[in-house]
């Protein structure tokens, strides 16, 4: 079963599939979105992925303040998994990213990746990073 992992952003969403396994995760891409608030071609873009990788679960990646409170950010990310899991029929289940965005930095840092490149990478390694999570939780 592959399940595919999503750090949802303002303007863009990282994606990353499992392999068939469920044992790594792997970035995919990162869908650009011109508006916040306009999601219908990005989860166009999703169901073509879906279906080219054969996807059974979608974990979004929810992020939580330091604390454990949700905040607007987090809220966001709730009714986004929302309206997919209605989209696609698939489970959907939100996951705690605290940091991930942090962590993906650091690595592409580490990488020796110029900071102007990082941009374009950040969020798929995100969307690694929280399904990664997800799948060593399991």
């Amino acid at each position: 079963m592959r399940i595919m992992g999503l750090d949802f952003g303002s303007g863009t969403v990282g994606v990353a599939v499992s392999d068939s396994l469920g044992i790594t995760a792997q970035g995919v891409e990162t869908i650009e979105r011109p508006q916040e608030n306009k999601l219908r071609r990005t989860l166009a873009r999703l169901e073509e992925l879906i279906g080219e990788y054969q996807v059974e679960k979608i974990v979004v990646g929810c992020p939580r303040h330091m604390n454990g409170d949700f905040g607007e950010r987090a809220e966001k990310s709730r009714a986004f998994a929302e309206k997919l899991e209605a989209r696609t029929g698939l489970p959907v289940v939100l996951w705690d990213e605290r940091l991930t965005t942090v962590a993906a930095e650091r690595v592409l840092k580490e990488a020796g990746v110029r900071r102007e490149r990082r941009k374009d990478y950040v969020d798929k390694i995100a969307a690694v990073f929280i399904l990664q999570g997800y799948l060593d939780s399991l």
